[in-house]
């Protein structure tokens, strides 16, 4: 059987071969491609000359390339596009894939080689000597180091840990595909746009039932709750979204959490640390679960006096309580009443299209020099994923973006952003880069109409891509978006900015019907209104944040003590002052992708500690003019194209002449006295 992933695709920018691709060939493509890496690490180790970069290095970055190809494609379906299949391959080769990756980095051969050239003079040049010390931090803390009886022990702790995030990922999507909220009449629907009305019809047809069905998007906070006039519904989504994962049966993952935490928390004192807060932190620019619960604790006391505040004026506006379920409805009329503005009704001004278009292109187009191509002629996973070629000014090749804009029960929750093929001219690879997100698809014919949120997510999610665009390096390890997890969010918080700035919103905010563009009048009254609901905003998400660091902080015999999430989860929001019964965490435990299954365990912090360096750029846009092509050209030469070829604090230096400060985030939060 000729398998399409052996050899490197034929196909522009390598993009992969959709249309000769079968569920047959992955299994056999992973078992050939961890038997050839291991071949190809076995020639490293046994070779009896000296170590160098060029012969332990470099080849090593040149290892691994089946594997490289299948896991690109195979994970990006089993997360965009999953299937029983997939499901069930996930699974099975989520421990082998573990110990594949410990082999590797466990290796203390590899490891004493590369130390060597750590500790060499060898002469290197800038990259070079950061992929060096990369590998041997990584490697040193991964365990490399341990005896044998370690090792097992890590081995084995490491294999469960993958099978058992696996599991979560698996069971959290069919448990929020199950969780749909289903309606017989459109009554219950008062408050929606015709254009979600038709979303939720189709959605019930696609899974054979009449009526209408409200899908649960990742976090708490479901988009129809802002909108939906009957309190009894907003009820019923709020208890839906918060049931996930806690209602008994095969996709009940409280377990789940209590395993994983346990062997984290053993994991990580097995490698050395305190906890797994102090394993992951040690190699991020936080440095320390104490630095970041010293700023996480310096924001929350003021947020949660702002989102009293903010409840206490809901519940005027209301004239009565307004609960977790009510707090978006209510925020709309109130700011409604302050700032005349009507963020759903807006909807018609955000026709998909015209906002990818005139919108998120055309900015990158304005500060970049970039130009964007669709590519028909190309074979995708699935109809609704579109292929742009992407071309410098001079038209010479940039990459490929693939944009999944619509949800279905295959794909999980979220928005995010991976490659498919990630560059490097070490191998002489070009790019290519995705964005999922998951947005409602309306019924054949009808526009889709994106919500204020789903615009902000596509400026959001863009911001990666184009980080992974934009990158150039010589070495697969140091591609794209491969820096620290606390740094990955600043270039996509970034690109956020366009959103909102008044030449952008004239350009792409037009009605879908009769082109007329957005009042100016409501453009400012919208920027007048950022600080709006701040509290209620930093609040959720520091209540994630801070109950992530609380799983990941326990000790081995602490987390062994924990039997109960609900009553861990509750006793951390309190310890923390974020127990504000209105307001829940924007993810609880047992829906919490990004620490369960998603690579962010004790990392949710990342996400407000790059803000800090997100709102000094934008600062630094607002002091140079904004929207220009030479401020692109700084901000893609010194930061984007970098990649993770040098230290991000260092090329954030050399782009801001200083470090960042923290005075534009408190002030972009409303929290100037915090």
């Amino acid at each position: 059987m000729s398998n399409p992933f052996v050899a490197p695709s034929l196909l522009p920018y390598a993009f992969p071969p959709f249309a000769e691709i079968r569920d047959e060939h992955f299994e056999p493509a992973f078992e050939l491609g961890m038997a050839e890496q291991r071949a190809e690490l076995a020639a490293i180790i046994d070779t009896a000359e000296p170590a160098t970069f060029a012969n332990t290095l470099e080849p090593l970055e040149r290892s691994g390339q089946i594997l490289a190809r299948v896991s690109h494609v195979f994970f990006h379906l089993s997360s965009s596009h999953s299937s029983d299949f997939t499901n069930a391959l996930e699974e099975k080769l989520a421990p082998k894939l573990a110990e594949h990756h410990d082999a590797i980095m466990l290796d203390h051969a590899l490891h004493r080689r590369i130390a060597a050239v750590h500790e060499s003079d060898e002469p290197l040049t800038d990259e070079q000597r950061y992929l060096v010390e990369r590998w041997h931090v990584e490697m040193t803390q991964a365990g490399a180091g341990l005896d044998e009886e370690a090792k097992t022990r890590l081995r084995e702790l490491n294999q469960q840990i993958s099978t058992l995030t696996t599991r979560f990922e698996k069971a959290l999507l069919a448990d929020t595909n199950d969780l749909a909220v289903h309606l017989d009449s459109e009554s219950d629907l008062d408050g929606l746009s015709a254009g979600e009305i038709s979303a939720a019809a189709e959605a019930a047809a696609s899974r054979g039932l009449d009526g209408y069905l409200l899908t649960l998007i990742l976090p708490t906070g479901q988009p129809a709750l802002s909108e939906l006039t009957d309190p009894a519904v907003r009820a019923r989504l709020m208890k839906a979204s918060r049931s996930r994962g806690t209602r008994g049966g095969e996709h009940d993952t409280r377990d789940l959490v209590l395993e994983i935490v346990r062997l984290r928390a053993e994991r990580a004192v097995l490698l050395g640390f305190e906890n797994h807060a102090a394993a992951v932190t040690s190699d991020e620019t936080a440095g320390s679960p104490e630095a970041v619960a010293e700023m996480l604790g310096r924001l929350a006391p003021a947020a949660a006096r702002n989102a009293a505040a903010e409840h206490a004026a809901l519940e005027r506006q209301a004239g009565g309580e307004v609960g977790a379920a009510d707090w978006a409805y209510w925020t709309e009329k109130e700011r409604q009443e302050r700032y005349d503005v009507d963020t759903a009704a807006l909807r018609p001004w955000f026709e998909a299209e015209r906002v990818l278009q005139d919108g998120v292109f055309y900015a990158a187009t304005r500060l970049y020099g970039i130009t964007f191509h669709e590519r028909r002629d190309l074979v995708n996973y699935h109809p609704d994923a579109r292929i742009f070629e992407v071309k410098n000014e001079d038209a010479s090749p940039v990459g490929l973006y693939v944009l999944d804009l619509y949800t279905r029960d295959s794909k999980r929750g979220g928005a995010w952003m991976n490659s498919l093929v990630s560059q490097n001219s070490l191998l002489g690879q070009p790019v290519v880069v995705t964005n999922n997100l998951n947005v409602p698809k309306p019924a054949a014919g009808e526009p889709t109409l994106l919500t204020f949120d789903e615009v902000a997510t596509l400026f959001h999610e863009f911001g990666h891509a184009l980080h992974g665009l934009f990158a150039r390096v010589t070495y697969p390890k140091l591609a794209g978006t491969n820096v620290y997890r606390d740094f990955v969010e600043y270039p996509s918080q970034v690109n956020e900015m366009w959103m909102l700035w008044p030449e952008m919103l004239n350009n792409y905010a037009k009605h879908y019907e009769t082109g007329e563009p957005i009042d100016p009048a409501i453009v400012e009254r919208l920027q007048a209104s950022e600080q709006f609901n701040e509290g209620y905003s930093t609040s959720e998400y520091l209540a994630a944040a801070m109950l992530d660091q609380a799983w990941h902080t326990l000790t081995p015999d602490e987390a062994t003590a924990v039997t109960d999430v609900t009553e861990f989860e509750a006793k951390a929001l309190a310890a923390a002052g974020l127990d504000h019964p209105a307001i829940p965490p924007r993810y609880s435990s047992t829906y919490f992708a990004h620490i369960f299954a998603g690579g962010y365990d004790a990392g949710y912090y990342s996400y407000i500690w790059s803000e800090v360096l997100d709102a000094d750029t934008v600062a630094w846009f607002h002091e140079n003019d904004g929207l220009t092509r030479a401020n692109g050209e700084t901000f893609r030469r010194l930061v984007l194209g970098v990649g993770g070829s040098k230290d991000p604090l260092e090329a954030y230096r050399e782009f801001r002449g200083r470090d960042a400060v923290i005075e534009p985030l408190l002030e972009r939060r409303g929290l100037a006295d915090a």
